[in-house]
């Protein structure tokens, strides 16, 4: 088996990613080539995208979103993802094992709770209108007055196949929007059977190369080696000897390949969908960016590698960039920063009428 360098595997990961070139296509495409977007809150993903797609403008989103092409839901992870439409019906029944397994953080709190019963109030509930899960919860609260009422939410987000209700503001979601049925608002029925060997190749096809343990990571789903070996999958070792996966005519550029400075959204799934993430951000920065309280903080690459970490602020008219570099810059890497920093407050404050790019520490 040939072997893969490190920098050969981060520049295969960042060509797949759309990392080493911004491309003129379509945010969906981009969306269904990356099978989704990690969407905790509703900003990252437009951010993602402005960084990855050659003249991207937010109200192409909107649009998307608006004519159902796009959702954002529970999904891998148990952890908010925007979707196409396509995609979310597809593998929902795929992941609903790592749903349904998400129940068990309840512990003592889901004493009493039976999930059957719960799914079926709750979709009565939802059936009828969009609701925040505060609303949610209230509400099966009169019906289950004596399970927790977290637990009664919770369940409703697991188990419930919903997506989140967009509404006519900046990003398109509010920060505590309302839940409505998936297959009543895409006008759709769910796939009902199990696909976890296209979800594989997709993953490889948006990740690779990578292991089963990778794959895993991504999706919470476990026991995914058999599945790679039933598939005919390209095999390479990295250096360290261990095995990684891809797809057929996978793009794998020369490690030599000039990567772009990049700036990446808060939660972006480059930084999330791997065992091991070395490929793109070493070790002993890890904990400057991962935070105690589960957040991912906002990052830029240089070398196609995580170099630090970025601030965006508007006071009046005036948008600041404030960069935090895990170590030293090069002027040109700075220039570089900076040029793109630029672009980027621009498109975070397009009202403000001053835009400075500032280094800290």
């Amino acid at each position: 088996m040939a072997v893969m360098s490190g920098r050969a595997v981060n520049r295969a990961t960042l060509a797949r990613q759309g990392l080493l070139a911004r491309e003129a296509v379509p945010a969906v495409e981009v969306i269904e080539r990356l099978v989704g977007m990690q969407g905790q809150e509703p900003k990252h993903p437009y951010v993602g995208l402005w960084t990855r797609i050659d003249g991207f403008e937010e109200a192409e989103l909107d649009r998307a979103v608006t004519a159902k092409t796009v959702v954002r839901a529970t999904m891998f992870r148990g952890t908010l993802h925007l979707l196409t439409a396509a995609d979310y019906l597809r593998f929902r029944v795929t992941i609903a094992p790592v749903l349904e397994a998400g129940l068990r953080v309840l512990g003592d709190r889901g004493q009493g709770l039976e999930p059957e019963k719960v799914v079926v109030a709750a979709e009565k509930l939802l059936a009828k209108e969009p609701l925040t899960f505060t609303q949610v919860r209230d509400a099966l609260q009169e019906q289950f007055p004596d399970v927790n009422e977290r637990a009664l939410g919770f369940c409703t987000r697991m188990l419930v196949p919903l997506v989140v209700y967009p509404t006519d503001v900046r990003w398109s979601w509010t920060a505590n929007a309302p839940f409505t049925p998936a297959e009543q608002w895409i006008g759709k029925k769910l796939h009902r059977r199990n696909e976890l060997k296209e979800l594989v190749t997709r993953y490889l096809a948006a990740f690779g190369p990578a292991t089963p343990q990778d794959f895993q990571t991504w999706s919470g789903l476990q026991k995914a080696k058999p599945v790679f070996d039933e598939l005919d999958l390209e095999t390479f070792t990295d250096e360290d000897g261990k095995p990684l996966y891809d797809v057929p005519d996978a793009p794998r550029p020369d490690a030599d390949t000039p990567a772009p400075v990049r700036f990446l959204p808060e939660f972006d799934n480059v930084l999330l969908s791997h065992a091991k993430r070395q490929r793109i951000i070493a070790d002993e920065h890890k904990p400057a960016v991962f935070t105690k309280n589960l957040r991912v903080k906002a990052t830029y690459t240089v070398d196609g590698r995580v170099a630090g970490l970025w601030t965006a602020a508007k006071k009046r008219a005036v948008a600041t960039l404030t960069l935090t570099p895990f170590g030293r810059t090069t002027k040109k890497s700075l220039a570089e920063l900076e040029r793109e920093g630029d672009g980027l407050l621009r498109f975070l404050e397009p009202d403000a009428t001053t835009y400075e790019v500032v280094t800290s520490g």
